[in-house]
């Protein structure tokens, strides 16, 4: 019997699962830390994370697969990981961490992004890289070479949060083409590292790691990994993808017109198509997807809401004092009619949002009655806020090409509560499949190809089942479209005051 471990790390906390490859069964799953990790804002607007914490979770995460598992771990074949997106970890010759990793949702680069789009041209940058420069990877690197100079002197390489795991286990460097394109390193017309940014940013490509293919041998366990993680050394490491391409691939979400969402910290919606096509105003952007070649092009075309279940966290903290569970919440929350009778929530309060042209406009609460509104309302407003925030950017990609009738879903986070769900699939008319899967069993399912345990991708899919399917709620759509509609009031009048 062979299994695999999918490791998928978050800014909130790591998740690991052990497959049993042959059947696809969930073997033990772990959560590490069991509450949310601590994101740090050194400044309004900054976002950063240790990269030894998330290290440390996948040991922890790892011994509680020890613990449910016992000798089954003796059998493991290999490993996949997924990570956040667009963060940016730098190391010196030693391979020690020169500065706390700068994550996705950090806004300090807004700027920078802003000028290198207007100064290479923006149809130069729409049609070779696809997206504005924004906010990413490359121009947070940017940004330490303009403020942090001496530690940027020091740099050996940088990498994506996944590629800092990879090397943690294997004691390599590696990146792949799709996750080049997250950090915008990626030319789509060349099909190769994108020199006109790293021209203009004065960035040497020697800083960027070698390319390896999504589903391939990236890397074999160390001792001092296998030790520290209680695993037989040589264990291959075969697979890497940031999150939302690793989300909509456990969804076995790989061929055009194929649509994936997730609801967790930050909300996305995600589509595959085979043309390279952007949004002019880059408030959607598009990236390599992993089963991505020049001869059978994939692109993954993603919208992403900051500020999705970290509302919901942030309201239980804050407004419920952590008396209430999520599912006690959801029940209190669906109480209320559609609509919250007048109150709207934007749930902008976790950075700049791509899909608002990167600004920073923050959360908003509007319309609170003090005779007629309770925190029920509250909750409502907020989840319903969470899917108009989603439906906006799904307007911008239907002018795209991606028709958004079918969505799949992991059966997690905000997808768990039945008012969201059908939220979500009313608003948007879409049909809402949720499947008995998560980006951790996803990663262990892609390690599992990378490494030939699969022959090819249908196989990997073994075992990936529909738990429920929710359909527009065509009685109470008038109602969410007017709800919707206030809401776009108070967002258009938002946007124009900032």
């Amino acid at each position: 019997m062979s299994y695999l471990i999918g490791y998928d790390v978050g800014s909130s906390s790591v998740k690991a699962t052990l497959l049993e490859a042959e059947s696809g069964r969930v073997v033990a799953a772990a959560t590490s830390p069991t509450t949310e990790m601590e994101i740090n804002a050194p400044r309004p607007g900054w976002a950063e994370q240790d990269p030894a914490l998330w290290w440390e979770h996948v040991k922890n995460a790892t011994m509680i697969l020890h613990a449910t598992a016992g000798s089954s771990m003796k059998e493991v074949k290999a490993i996949g990981i997924s990570y956040q997106m667009h963060g940016l970890v730098m190391v010196d010759r030693d391979y020690q961490v020169l500065r706390p990793a700068i994550i996705w949702c950090d806004s300090r680069a807004v700027a920078i992004g802003e000028q290198a789009f207007n100064a290479i041209g923006k149809t130069v940058c729409l049609e070779r890289l696809l997206n504005s420069p924004g906010n990413f990877t490359a121009s947070k690197l940017r940004w330490v070479k303009e403020n942090e100079p001496d530690l940027y002197q020091k740099i050996y390489k940088v990498m994506l949060p996944g590629e800092y795991i990879g090397m943690m286990m294997t004691g390599e460097i590696v990146t792949t083409s799709s996750g080049l394109s997250e950090g915008i390193w990626w030319d789509f017309k060349a099909e190769n590292v994108a020199d006109l940014l790293l021209n203009y940013y004065d960035i040497s490509p020697e800083l960027l790691p070698e390319i390896a293919s999504v589903f391939s041998v990236q890397g074999e366990l160390t001792a001092k990994a296998a030790a520290e993680l209680n695993l037989a050394p040589g264990i291959k490491i075969s697979y890497r993808a940031g999150d939302q391409p690793n989300n909509a691939f456990s969804l076995n979400v790989l061929q055009p017109g194929e649509i994936a969402a997730t609801a967790g910290t930050s909300g996305v919606v995600y589509g595959v198509n085979d043309q390279s096509n952007y949004d002019p105003l880059s408030r959607v952007n598009t990236f390599v997807h992993v089963n991505h070649n020049k001869n059978n092009p994939r692109y993954g075309i993603l919208l992403c809401v900051n500020g999705t279940a970290i509302l919901n966290r942030w309201l239980r903290t804050n407004l419920l004092n952590n008396e209430l569970s999520y599912q006690e919440m959801n029940d209190l929350a669906a109480s209320v009619p559609v609509g919250a009778e007048g109150l709207s929530i934007l749930p902008y309060g976790n950075g700049a949002e791509r899909t608002l042209e990167n600004r920073d406009v923050g959360a908003l609460v509007h319309g609170l009655q003090f005779n007629i509104h309770n925190r029920a309302h509250i909750l409502r407003a907020a989840q319903e806020g969470i899917v108009f925030a989603l439906n906006y950017g799904i307007q911008v990609m239907q002018t795209m090409g991606i028709n958004v009738s079918a969505v799949k879903a992991g059966y997690a986070n905000m997808f768990l509560s039945p008012l969201f769900a059908e939220a979500f699939a009313t608003i948007t008319g879409a049909q809402v499949e949720l499947y008995n899967t998560d980006g951790s069993q996803g990663a262990a399912r892609g390690a599992g190809i990378g490494a030939g345990i699969y022959q090819n991708q249908t196989d990997a899919f073994v075992g990936l089942k529909t738990i429920k399917v929710i359909e527009p709620n065509q009685k109470e759509a008038a109602l969410y479209q007017e709800s919707y509609q206030r809401w776009l009031e108070v967002l258009n009048s938002k946007i124009t005051t900032k």
